[in-house]
């Protein structure tokens, strides 16, 4: 009897589980569950971000997060061998010397002294701080805080020299120096005129060529000795406002900004002493001054030589050129060609004889070159149809550059090594899926940030021939194992053509293949900008599978130009934006409208920024979607900065019948679907100048759509509160009108 007992108590507790297991996965996502802030649920976990080498490539710096609700941290030093951990530095001392030498608060500098990154100098033993617009230096080793300015004058882009034995920055537009030991403060420049930048880059500059989120335009000479900086003329400029409408007093921001074949800003490149002096002028007389984009600067690491990039205006040649700081004169090393336009970037990685290794997509895929000092070709290192995405660093005691690329998969990035003579391609990452990865100094270890469309990121540790050292973070997320979700499938898809298209398929997570389901289908579509990839795709996909749950097929197919598939994929862009990225996405439309399972009469696409634009587009040029959600919206090319749109595009005096074709606000008598329009108020990069004047077309021929314009945002909506009430209501207009 008590065995029996025991046996149906056993059944009882194994069935209990057996149907928590299945309730628990039963979960239905909401809204709320994703975006509110209240309640949202983490689907990323927690892997750790942004950890940095030390100069001697044996510890990483690792942020620790100590409090999420004031994004507060404790910098830790590991042991990447061992994984044991301590403080990088004092935090206590740290906030105490900062109230002794600053008079700032204790909060405040008990936020400063938890930061989960700082500006290091080369050896990590001192950091820079900006604290109410004055600069102070902490000595980690001594634990000291002092002031480097004192001035009224914001300073901004801060930086140490490579010998740490200086700061520079940009205040009121000029650049400056100041001894670290002395603490004597050098200008640099004193250009007093508000159209004039020196050292630091302009809106178009900064989005364009440098990066978003950079706006430093100076660097250092390796041997500390000079600085070499780009002076802005933004005079020729026109200026764009930008109204701010919540404040009782409205706020106008009238920037400068040139829209597609207006004038550029006049740029000039500069070499400055440390010890003062006259600058010294780069000679560019060969170039026309109007038709000029400096799109890189670096040294030689021999300090004997400033290397730059010099492109016209419309990118169809980009020299490499190379002058001596101390007179100016330059010479042009080689220039780079294609069939189309030339993508500007950071291809260059030194060697110790003064050779260059070089990354070009002259053949249609970028590759890694080799180039003597004098830029002579020597080699060509890699080849294929694939492409080197990234060097991460190059071992020349072993001969081996490490690198990124798509080599295994178009859709999802591997770290490789290969050997200086093009020789012993390897991939060092095997598990499927996408992977970052960040090697030491050293060349001996590797950090791999790594994820799947599944399962979000995880981070290991391996040593530099791809075997496993350890796990950093495999960052478990048992909120996902809760949730009923649809199985992404990716598939390839023929375009007319025979292009093979990269497409991912989410199909509601009780899929009858029986019954007909609409299509929500979302892009982006510009140039080298994939959606389909084999990575986590956070809070965006998590909203797709809310909508798969609702009884909804998500479709991403990548066209052509923006497959990942090398430069040749892209070209068939050129001069034409939208067109035949339209007639891939209708193929993609055409393989679906095959399936006996989807309703061909409900297909509806969404995307923001150039996926509004290519939104926009689809609405205006077919027939083939019910509806479209557009956030963003590029209406016009011709309304666009000039940097990005005439690589592409040309000026609209070069190529006024395809700014004509391309326009979607003079198309707008031709749309017949539903449509959803959101724009940022205060958006800086697509102006909404761009929604509003595709608005009055729309009305202007009597038709009828949506509109949702977001105070105090700019192009992205971040604001969290936002963000959730914008979802709602595209989910709304997903469910009303598909």
């Amino acid at each position: 009897m008590i065995r029996r007992s025991i046996f149906l108590l056993i059944v009882t507790v194994l069935f209990a589980l057996s149907a928590g297991s299945a309730l628990a996965q039963d979960k239905m996502l909401s809204v709320d569950t994703i975006f509110d802030p209240a309640t949202k649920v983490n689907f990323n976990g927690s892997a750790p971000a942004g950890l940095q080498w030390t100069p001697d490539g044996n510890f990483y710096l690792l942020p620790k997060l100590i409090d999420r609700a004031k994004r507060k941290f404790d910098l830790m030093k590991v042991n990447a061998a061992t994984g044991e951990s301590t403080a990088f530095f004092d935090a206590a001392k740290m906030e105490a010397s900062l109230v002794k030498a600053t008079g700032i608060t204790a909060e405040i500098a008990a936020t400063l002294s938890h930061q989960p990154g700082y500006t290091f100098d080369a050896a990590m033993n001192a950091v820079l701080l900006n604290v109410n617009d004055d600069l102070y230096l902490y000595d980690i080793s001594s634990d000291t805080a002092s002031r480097l300015t004192n001035n009224a004058d914001e300073e901004m882009e801060e930086d140490f020299s490579p010998d740490g034995k200086w700061a520079s920055f940009v205040r009121k537009q000029n650049l400056f120096v100041v001894e670290l030991r002395s603490g004597k403060e050098t200008a640099l420049t004193n250009d007093v005129n508000d159209n004039f930048l020196n050292g630091i880059l302009d809106w178009v500059y900064e989005e364009e060529l440098y990066g978003r989120g950079n706006k430093r335009g100076y660097w250092w000479s390796p041997d500390s000795k000079y600085l070499t900086y780009l002076r802005t003329d933004e005079s020729p400029v026109k200026k764009f406002p930008v109204v701010d409408h919540i404040p009782r007093e409205q706020k106008l921001e009238d920037s400068p900004y040139p829209l597609a074949g207006d004038p550029n800003p006049i740029v000039k490149l500069g070499v400055a002493s440390v010890a003062g002096g006259a600058t010294k002028w780069v000679d560019t007389a060969k170039y026309k001054p109007e038709d000029m984009l400096v799109v890189r600067v670096t040294w030689a690491p021999d300090s004997k030589r400033i290397v730059f990039h010099i492109q016209n205006r419309e990118q169809t040649w980009l020299d490499l050129n190379a002058a001596s700081p101390t007179d100016g004169k330059p010479t042009t090393l080689f220039t780079e060609k294609t069939q189309a336009w030339v993508e500007a970037g950071d291809n260059w990685n030194w060697l110790k004889d003064g050779s260059l290794l070089w990354r070009s997509e002259r053949n249609g895929y970028m590759h890694i070159y080799h180039y003597s000092a004098e830029g002579k070709l020597l080699k060509q290192i890699t080849d294929g149809k694939w492409e080197v995405r990234d060097i991460d660093v190059v071992d020349e005691a072993n001969g081996f550059i490490y690198f990124s690329g798509s080599e295994h998969s178009p859709i999802a990035e591997h770290g490789y090594r290969i050997k200086l003579d093009g020789t012993g391609l390897t991939r060092l990452t095997q598990t499927e899926g996408n992977h970052n990865i960040n090697f030491n100094g050293a060349a001996t270890m590797f950090i791999d940030s790594w994820s799947d469309i599944n399962t979000p990121t995880q981070v290991r540790l391996y040593k530099a021939d791809g075997s496993l050292a350890r796990v950093i973070a495999e960052n478990k997320v048992e909120a996902l194992a809760q949730y009923k979700l649809g199985k992404p499938e990716f598939m390839q898809v023929k375009t007319r053509d025979g292009f093979e298209m990269e497409a991912v398929m989410i199909k509601p997570p009780d899929f009858d293949p029986t019954k007909k389901y609409p299509v929500l289908s979302f892009t982006y579509s510009g140039p080298h900008s994939q959606t389909v990839r084999n990575s986590w795709g956070r809070d965006v996909y998590m909203w797709h599978q809310m909508l798969a749950q609702k009884g909804y097929i998500i479709w991403v197919c990548d066209n052509r130009s923006a497959s990942g598939k090398g430069a040749v994929s892209t070209w068939t862009a050129y001069k034409n934006l939208g067109e035949g990225e339209l007639r891939d996405l209708e193929d993609g439309v055409g393989y679906l409208k095959s399936l006996p399972y989807v309703d061909g009469s409900r297909i509806g696409i969404w995307g923001w920024s150039y996926g509004g634009f290519m939104t926009s587009y689809a609405l205006t040029h077919s027939n083939l979607f019910k509806v479209g959600i557009a956030g963003g919206t590029v209406s016009d090319w011709a309304n666009y900065d000039s940097i990005y749109t005439e690589r592409y595009m040309l000026t609209p005096a070069n190529n006024p019948e395809g700014y004509k074709k391309t326009s979607v606000t003079l198309a707008a008598k031709n749309m017949n679907s539903k449509l959803l329009l959101i724009h940022g108020a205060i958006d800086d990069n697509v102006h909404m100048a761009n929604t509003i004047q595709f608005m009055y077309a729309l009305q202007q021929a009597n038709k009828q759509f949506q509109f949702m314009p977001y105070p105090k945002q700019r192009h992205p909506v971040v604001d969290p509160l936002l963000v959730r009430q914008m979802r709602q209501m595209m989910t709304d207009f997903v469910l009303a009108n598909l």
